[in-house]
């Protein structure tokens, strides 16, 4: 619990600490500017709302690592939500309110994950977690969107290393393996993902587990 505030915390002051003009850049996501991605975080941080008051009787059915759907079907950026995404960030046009948006719902979902019960049984998507897996799920949500908000802004803060160890474990065991230890936790995160591909160095390393790379996790 005390990781997603840390990982949520961290990310949305490096939002805040944007310029105007870095939210024309573009981010990590495919076909999203960081004005786009900073308008998915806004959406996530209502998810976290809505799922925090929407209690489940029956038993879980998912925990923080089945929580992930994995593909091997990178995204185009021509999904329908995805495009959806993109026309809302262009509404907001002065970054500013986007800003106001995200701490508004944001620091309002950060309480709401401190006040939960972490043996709270909450529902999303049709199944059923512990608010405490659910929130762990979340830590590598944060913390990938942390790297795609900072790809191609080298003077932004970076996730914190408590949050890329966390979802390095928690990649690690959605792949079933785990990856070479001369691998940095940044770089576990982004080749597993496909955020960038690996090096030949890097790919002999991997051995059989770089074919089943990338995870596309949703």
């Amino acid at each position: 619990m005390d990781l997603f505030a840390h990982a949520w915390t961290a990310l949305r002051e490096a939002v805040a600490a944007l310029s105007d003009q870095d939210f024309d850049r573009p981010s990590g996501c495919t076909g999203w500017l960081v004005r786009d991605l900073v308008c998915h975080l806004v959406i996530d941080a209502q998810d976290v709302l809505i799922t925090l008051v929407t209690p489940a009787e029956t038993e879980p059915t998912r925990d923080a690592v089945t929580y992930w759907t994995v593909s091997g079907t990178p995204p185009t950026g021509d999904d329908p939500l995805d495009a959806l995404t993109v026309r809302l960030a262009a509404a907001y046009q002065d970054p500013g309110l986007l800003t106001f948006h995200l701490d508004d719902v944001g620091s309002a979902a950060g309480r709401a994950a401190r006040l939960a019960d972490p043996d709270l049984r909450v529902s999303t998507c049709g199944e059923v977690l512990t608010a405490g897996d659910y929130l762990s799920a979340y830590v590598l949500e944060w913390t990938l969107h942390h790297l795609d908000l900072v790809m191609h802004l080298p003077d932004a803060a970076g996730p914190p290393p408590e949050g890329l160890a966390r979802s390095r474990d928690l990649v690690e065991r959605i792949s079933g393996a785990p990856f070479p230890a001369s691998f940095s936790d940044e770089d576990v995160l982004l080749v597993a993902t496909g955020r960038r591909a690996p090096t030949d160095a890097e790919r002999s390393e991997l051995g059989e587990l770089a074919a089943a790379l990338p995870l596309v996790l949703g």
